[in-house]
């Protein structure tokens, strides 16, 4: 082996698994186009693209591209409800696709839950695309390795969604397993280190671990990262124009609300310090909350999503708020599905709900009032709201983040995180114009002249 070809082995960027397309719609903007044929070519990809700029149609025409190569079928994997917007979106396109719920595979595209993928048969489907994969390290350990399995035996792999990890690029390697390349661990110890000098990715002896990227390592990690996904917040990180996609202001406001009672010991409030003091003081003032919530949404005749996290918050708001439907864990999958495109449709004015429940892939873009209880978990907080400020909204977007005195060491958190997802998101894309930078320099459009003498 040459020196050189080492080091490439080394750098594991890989090559490319796909072919060039077949099939590119006029209706995909230029950046969808080259996103697409990005991702045609590569074969196992990941799009990272901000809510509202159309992975949905991106993804349909991929999975069109893999039909008409290999003659198979395609799976395209949703969050609770998401399928049936994507059937809508096929249906708008004209691209053929079939919802299915009991395990039945349909000619093409099949467009499943993923509750529902232990009823499939990866030998029926040539590719499979992971419609907001970012769900994938919310589920847990085995319904996630259920996922992995399922797609590494398929030749074609797409995951679709707004960002793998916002504040998190560790993450990423939940990623990277899916499609098939670097393994969790793999990534871990190729491109970071603890403390404790071992593979311990959590928890050792009782100890969070905390992994950081090695001092020589940032620009190959992320070069890596890019010789896999594509990440893109607006039109112009691929160099295309913003003009259609401009996003409306985003308001948000705090409310702090004042507690009844007090902490056992305590003569005034205080910021709740570590987990259990701000879990006790979050059961503590659910009624407090809950009504300040309740006076936001019955005081306005505007749609209103209402994110909440413990279910006596849920049952509490919807009995104080008026027009107000809950979608909550004990109701039926067709109930929580009838719901949620009930609201998006107009039909429910209040909807309220968890995030685990509702905060991944649905489109919300006729409601432009949110309220919030604040939470460590800014991935949660960021999908929440992208339901409804996203590409699309012609409305400005006001987020009531209703919250206790104790919760501003959570939201001084939440703060932190969302510096962390800048980072991360301005260096994939910093990377990735990097990537096709060399790429466009290396693919030589005129053909070589030879002398009249040779």
């Amino acid at each position: 082996m040459r020196y050189e070809d080492f080091l490439n082995n080394k750098a594991q960027l890989g090559g490319n698994h796909g072919f060039s397309p077949i099939w590119m719609p006029d209706f995909l903007f230029d950046f969808q186009k080259a996103l697409v044929e990005w991702a045609i070519l590569k074969g196992r990809a990941a799009i990272f693209a901000d809510c509202g700029l159309g992975k949905t149609p991106m993804q349909l025409v991929w999975a069109e591209n893999i039909i008409r190569k290999t003659g198979g079928n395609v799976l395209i994997v949703t969050p609770l409800a998401v399928s049936a917007q994507t059937m809508r979106e096929a249906k708008k396109f004209g691209i053929k696709a079939e919802a299915s719920h009991s395990g039945e595979v349909h000619k093409g595209v099949t467009i499943i839950n993923y509750e529902k993928l232990h009823l499939y048969n990866p030998a029926d489907f040539k590719g499979m695309v992971c419609d907001e994969s970012s769900i994938l390290k919310s589920f847990n350990g085995a319904r996630k390795k259920e996922i992995t399995e399922f797609m590494r035996k398929l030749p074609y792999r797409l995951l679709a969604t707004a960002t793998a990890a916002p504040n998190d690029f560790i993450e990423l390697g939940t990623s990277s397993e899916a499609l098939g390349y670097l393994g969790y661990m793999d990534m871990l110890n190729k491109f970071f280190k603890n403390d404790l000098n071992n593979s311990a990715s959590r928890r050792y002896r009782g100890e969070v671990i905390k992994w950081r990227l090695k001092g020589h390592a940032e620009i190959p990690f992320w070069r890596w990262v890019c010789s896999w996904a594509r990440a893109i917040r607006k039109p112009s990180d691929l160099g295309f124009n913003d003009d259609a996609f401009r996003l409306p202001k985003l308001i948000e406001q705090e409310h702090v609300v004042e507690s009844e009672t007090l902490p056992d010991g305590w003569l005034f409030h205080v910021p709740a310090i570590g987990l259990d003091e701000q879990r006790e003081e979050t059961k503590r003032t659910i009624r407090e909350r809950c009504e300040m919530v309740a006076e936001l949404a019955n005081n306005t005749h505007k749609q209103m999503l209402v994110w909440c996290h413990l279910n006596q918050e849920g049952d509490l708001l919807e009995d104080l708020i008026t027009d107000s439907h809950q979608v909550k864990g004990s109701n039926t999958d067709e109930v929580k599905e009838r719901r949620l495109l009930d609201f998006a449709d107009g039909k429910i004015r209040v909807l309220v709900t968890k995030p685990k429940i509702g905060a991944w892939g649905l489109n919300f873009q006729n409601c432009s009032n949110i309220t919030f209880f604040p939470s460590h978990s800014y991935e949660q907080y960021y999908q929440g709201v992208r339901r409804c400020w996203r590409f699309g909204q012609r409305s400005d977007v006001k987020v009531d983040i209703v919250m206790t005195e104790g919760d501003k060491n959570v939201m001084k958190n939440l703060k932190r995180k969302s510096e962390q997802a800048d980072t991360m998101f301005n260096n994939l894309v910093a990377e990735m114009n990097n990537a096709i930078s060399i790429d466009q320099s290396m693919a030589f459009s005129k053909k070589e002249e030879f002398p009249s003498w040779l």
